[in-house]
């Protein structure tokens, strides 16, 4: 990791929620930064179904009262204690969310400013604004040009903040992690079981999952070439999914919600992880078992994590597309195999906290170094 200045800087991040897919990050953020990092966040909404993050290592939290405005397209929100925990705090850096919905970071902003103090932005994107010109387009640039520097999430992330008129320079890629790097893959027979295949979904039981289209596309396969599909999780849609594997595929393997320990063994037995809808926190996870995948595109994250030598990207709604992928994934037990070991080389060299926690390091270095030119 890149070292911080001999002085102690005092860090700040200020984000909407910590889910706890984003402790162990902190954490490690927290005790390369000597302890010297404050978090300012608050509740998700009750419909989010975010799990939070309870007491983080070398990390002191502040916690925010979240006031939600509107929801979907139209939602915006306000954080009461902000000004009071950066007083208090009184950060050198402020690394805080992107998102110009979020109301209070305008005073955030200002203040750090106002004490000729530099702010990091960190986030997806733009999502999705492309065009610089229109009134959206003028809307993120007259937010985004606030930061001395940008952290993106994807490559894909880079490239809109760039494309709104920040400076390329002053735009850097922190690949999304959620597991430190791996040291040892788990090495799997050649061939497939008798039984077949094992196909594997982790994550919850959504509508926007598309798991349904995931069990529509094992069912078509499975006329052609026996396989096992294992789904592990619980939502709002286990019931009707369940509905649906006893109609055309009944020796679906239904595990409820499995974490940490107990979802190991499953990852280990498996052939080929699928993501069919949103989302994609369990990707890195399959990989790091040494996994080819099979994702569909959501956010950007993704295409950080899959590529032709180790998986498919597939389009959310296409279930055509799906069901040729995990065709053609299939048809070859020692291609799944090669795949699997890119999977693991991916994560174990590209994309994990260490690296990701890296590049923060080195953007607090650097635009602390331009504060002090």
């Amino acid at each position: 990791m890149s070292s911080i200045p001999p002085a102690p800087i005092k860090v700040g991040v200020l984000q909407r929620i910590v889910p706890s897919y984003r402790a162990a990050f902190f954490s490690l953020l927290g005790e390369a930064l000597q302890d010297q990092f404050s978090l300012f966040a608050g509740d998700a909404r009750k419909s989010e179904n975010v799990h939070p993050a309870g007491d983080i290592a070398y990390v002191e939290r502040f916690t925010a009262k979240n006031i939600h405005i509107f929801e979907g397209k139209t939602y915006f929100c306000w954080q009461s204690g902000l000004m009071h925990w950066l007083k208090s705090w009184n950060p050198d850096v402020l690394i805080m969310e992107a998102n110009p919905r979020y109301l209070h970071s305008r005073h955030a902003i200002h203040w750090m400013k106002n004490q000729n103090r530099p702010v990091i932005g960190w986030g997806l994107g733009t999502g999705g604004e492309t065009n610089p010109s229109s009134m959206i387009g003028r809307q993120w640039w007259k937010f985004l040009s606030q930061f001395d520097m940008m952290i993106s999430y994807s490559q894909k992330g880079a490239e809109e903040f760039i494309n709104m008129g920040v400076n390329p320079s002053h735009v850097v890629v922190a690949p999304n992690a959620v597991l430190r790097r791996p040291s040892t893959m788990i090495q799997r027979s050649h061939d497939f079981s008798e039984n077949g295949p094992i196909i594997l979904y982790v994550g919850r039981l959504q509508e926007r999952k598309k798991i349904d289209h995931l069990i529509q596309a094992c069912a078509v396969v499975d006329r052609r070439r026996k396989l096992q599909l294992w789904i592990v999780g619980d939502g709002p849609e286990k019931e009707r999914l369940k509905r649906v594997a006893e109609d055309i595929l009944p020796d679906t393997r239904f595990f409820g919600a499995l974490h940490g320990d107990d979802v190991v063994p499953l990852f280990e037995k498996a052939d080929l992880f699928v993501l069919p809808g949103t989302g994609g926190l369990a990707v890195q996870e399959a990989m790091s078992y040494g996994l080819p995948v099979i994702v569909a595109e959501a956010d950007g994250t993704q295409s950080n994590l899959v590529r032709p030598e180790n998986g498919w990207m597939i389009q959310g709604d296409d279930h055509l597309q799906l069901t040729e992928c995990l065709d053609a994934a299939l048809r070859s037990s020692e291609k799944l195999r090669e795949m699997g070991r890119s999977s693991f080389s991916i994560v174990q060299n590209e994309v994990n906290l260490e690296i990701m926690v890296d590049v923060f390091l080195t953007t607090i270095n650097t635009v602390m170094e331009k504060q002090g030119s």
